[in-house]
């Protein structure tokens, strides 16, 4: 949950992050491929995020390409 009370969420099952903001009554994609793969635009079974409010940003666990992206 950042300062403004958006929840992100880690959508490992379709390879995506969800974005669902205070209030809303639906998610949007925040962060996706076209589909899982192991490039580096790519997520791949992704099972957390949390936010770096020193960057502003998403560090995601790309659990199945065994790396954290941001």
């Amino acid at each position: 949950v950042d300062d403004h009370l958006t929840i992100y969420v880690a959508d490992w099952l379709n390879n995506r992050i969800l974005e669902w903001k205070c209030g809303a009554t639906n998610g949007k994609v925040t962060v996706a491929g076209k589909e899982q793969g192991n490039e580096v635009h790519q997520l791949n079974d992704p099972h957390n995020v949390i936010i770096d409010k020193a960057s502003d940003s998403l560090i995601i666990c790309n659990y199945l390409n065994n790396r954290v992206v941001q």
